[in-house]
C-alpha cells in the first residue's frame, strides 16, 4: 500500500522517516518530496509498506499526530485521476471558432 503523508518537519530526513514507518512493518520505499531549485523538503511524501495491515495501523496511529512539533496527516495514497493510462497532460485553451467558447 502507498501512503501520503503531509504537515512533515522540513528538517525530517528520509531515514529517520523510514525508521518511524519501520515500527510498524516492513518499508519498501519512501520518498520526501523537494524542491527542484533549493533541494529543501516540501513537508509532504509518499511511503510504500508492502504488506496493507502494517500500512493500515500506521496510519491509524499516526494520522493526526504531533511529529517534532508538527501536526501530520497520513492517509492511504489516491491514483491521479486520468494518470491510469498517461494520455495527454492538457494545458492551454483551445477555440471552438463555430461558438466563440473556450474550452479548458
Amino acid at each position: 500500500m502507498k501512503i501520503f503523508i503531509t504537515g512533515l518537519p522540513l528538517e525530517v530526513g528520509e531515514d529517520e522517516l523510514t525508521a518511524v514507518f519501520g515500527d510498524f512493518g516492513q518499508v519498501k520505499s519512501l520518498r520526501i518530496i523537494k524542491d527542484r531549485e533549493t533541494g529543501q523538503s516540501r513537508g509532504f511524501g509518499f511511503v510504500e509498506m508492502p504488506v496493507d495491515e502494517e500500512a493500515r495501523e500506521a496510519i491509524k496511529r499516526m494520522n493526526g499526530g504531533d511529529y517534532n512539533g508538527n501536526r501530520i496527516k497520513v492517509a492511504e495514497a489516491q491514483e491521479k485521476p486520468g494518470n491510469a493510462g498517461g494520455g495527454n497532460a492538457g494545458g492551454g485553451f483551445k477555440r471552438n471558432n463555430n461558438n466563440r467558447e473556450r474550452s479548458y
